[in-house]
């Protein structure tokens, strides 16, 4: 006996190609589920704008404080 072949608009999909769409998925979802080894990502901005700061103060310290003075001078009374 023959199969039927599949009524107008109906998906044709093989054991083999479901499988392996099945296994892709699931190979995902355990990639996303285990991230324990890897470092987040605001971990390395925040190290990364802590390390841009320590650099860079010793050039801007003199001026942010001119401009702090400026705005308190401003704000008291």
């Amino acid at each position: 006996m023959r199969p039927r072949p599949p009524a107008c608009g109906q998906a044709v999909i093989s054991p083999a190609r479901g499988s392996n769409r099945h296994r892709l998925r699931d190979r995902l979802a355990g990639r996303m589920r285990d991230e324990r080894g890897d470092v987040p990502g605001w971990v390395l901005v925040t190290i990364m704008s802590a390390g841009i700061v320590a650099v860079l103060w010793p050039f801007a310290e003199s001026y942010l404080q001119q401009i702090l003075q400026a705005a308190l001078d401003l704000v008291a009374p």
